[in-house]
């Protein structure tokens, strides 16, 4: 309810395109895709919330805004694959055992190996 503009945005943006399938490069080449990567789905959550303007590969989110945890959203980033933290909850194109798209995410995943980056203020 509390959750700044950007936040509400960005859980709007997600649902979006959550359940959509993976494709490797997509939401890079056009921006509204049929389907989407990890770097094609941050860029989208991110771009529709007012907090980037275009996209990134997955290495581009290693520089992006803030070091550290968000109170609101965290880019967890590595050289090859990005998810989102989105007010405690995962955004996250890789299942259990595969890529399967972007989608909200039941179990945690370890932010181990990542690193980790937040919008300014968020």
């Amino acid at each position: 309810m509390g959750a700044p503009l950007a936040v509400k945005r960005a859980i709007t943006a997600a649902n979006r395109i959550q359940g959509m399938p993976y494709k490797w490069g997509g939401g890079h080449a056009r921006l509204n895709d049929w389907g989407y990567d990890c770097s094609g789905a941050t860029s989208y959550v991110l771009r529709n919330s007012g907090l980037i303007q275009g996209q990134m590969p997955s290495r581009g989110f290693l520089k992006y805004g803030r070091r550290g945890h968000g109170d609101w959203i965290t880019v967890c980033a590595q050289n090859g694959h990005v998810f989102l933290l989105i007010a405690g909850l995962r955004f996250d194109t890789q299942g259990k055992y595969r890529q399967d798209g972007p989608r909200w995410r039941a179990y945690p995943r370890s932010t181990r190996g990542y690193v980790l980056r937040h919008p300014p203020g968020l």
